[in-house]
């Protein structure tokens, strides 16, 4: 097939959307489908099939998209026609400004079109501090239904949890395919022997972007509150617009922690040396980090918050730690430093459930949603 993938965030692989963009294209091409990609990254000018659009500014809220270190695309008409010129289907990843323009002038075409879902509400209400506003947010949810989802064809859910939020929240029901953005091979589970300056540190890893969202605040003060606070070293792997503010949190609490963003091959390792992995969002659409460190067979620690999907994934009840309870989350990490032995069983298991989100597979099936399409027109 000749498949057109429209990103209006496309740049360095350090956040969720573009790897899940970049993993769908590099699957198809593999499948010898002629892929077109439609975005508005300037680093992609010049490349063979890639369609470059200028950016968009969103003024007065241009310095929040920067520091969350994305670019936005901004629609122009005649890029546009170019990428969709002899596509048999689009795949749009976000209901934003150039998902929508190409949607619309897809359609005219008589082209199928399937969307992902890769933004939640939350992801953009806490912008403004309104993440806990039902209101906010289900008007946000409305208007990516009825400017956008209502048109498509069919729409990718990365997790049942986000399905069931978004159709809840509207009550509609949709044509809708829940197939998880999958875990590449390369990141499994090998012996990497952790830097000499850590090998008397117990090694707590989170990665994410620096944000309200993402909650990183609960994990340092969490440390704080340990009896083993001495023997930790923390590793939030990232970058984004709290960056500072955690820096000055882990100070003040005089928690030793590394701040920063690594090299997709250094972050396989540094998630098999560590020995335990938290992830404390209390909202998360899918949690690709989460699931990179269930790939690596690490045990893992989940915020149980009603509006992320990650809780899904855990073994039991003992994962799991309450949202803004810091002091809870620092006894469930005493205990599992403390019981070595049943970290290890544990972590046998969370390997068991790998296979679940092998990316080989996942893909395979967004291909055939793309086949179940072409066979409706």
């Amino acid at each position: 097939m000749n498949i057109t993938v429209v990103c209006d965030v496309l740049g360095e692989e350090t956040n969720g959307t573009t790897l899940a963009a970049m993993n769908l294209i590099r699957f198809l091409q593999s499948q010898k489908h002629n892929v077109k990609i439609l975005c508005a990254d300037v680093t992609k000018k010049g490349i063979s099939n890639y369609y470059v659009v200028p950016t968009l500014s969103l003024w007065p809220f241009d310095k929040i998209v920067e520091k969350n270190n994305v670019v936005l695309a901004k629609p122009k008409d005649d890029i546009i026609e170019e990428a969709l010129e002899g596509a048999d289907h689009v795949h749009i990843m976000l209901p934003f400004a150039l998902g929508r323009r190409t949607l619309k002038l897809a359609k005219q075409k008589g082209l199928p079109v399937s969307a992902g879902f890769h933004a939640q509400a939350e992801n953009l209400s806490c912008h403004v501090r309104l993440q806990n506003d039902r209101v906010v947010n289900k008007l946000i949810y409305k208007n990516f239904y009825n400017h956008f989802y209502k048109y498509v064809d069919a729409i990718h859910y990365p997790t049942q949890f986000i399905r069931d939020d978004f159709e809840k929240k509207l009550k509609i029901k949709t044509n809708g395919y829940v197939i998880s953005n999958g875990v590449n091979d390369y990141i499994s589970k090998k012996q990497v022997e952790k830097p000499e300056e850590l090998k008397d540190k117990f090694v707590i890893l989170s990665t994410g972007r620096y944000s309200v969202e993402k909650a990183q605040w609960q994990l340092i003060e969490a440390i704080k509150y340990s009896k083993y606070k001495d023997r930790i070293k923390l590793i939030l792997a990232g970058q984004g617009p709290l960056e500072k503010k955690f820096i000055r949190l882990a100070k003040r609490m005089k928690v030793d922690t590394f701040f920063g963003v690594y090299e997709r091959s250094e972050m396989v390792n540094v998630i098999n040396y560590c020995d335990l992995y938290v992830h404390a969002a209390k909202y998360e659409l899918e949690g690709i980090a989460c699931l990179e460190a269930i790939s690596c067979g690490k045990m893992v620690l989940v915020c149980d918050s009603k509006n992320s999907a990650t809780p899904n994934f855990v073994i039991d009840d003992k994962c799991k730690f309450k949202p803004n309870k810091p002091k809870e989350l620092a006894k469930v990490i005493d205990y599992w430093i403390e019981h070595k032995e049943e970290r290890k069983k544990y972590e046998d298991l969370y390997l068991q459930k790998a296979s679940e989100f092998n990316q080989h597979e996942c893909m395979k099936k967004m291909e055939q949603m793309m086949f179940d399409l072409q066979q409706k027109r």
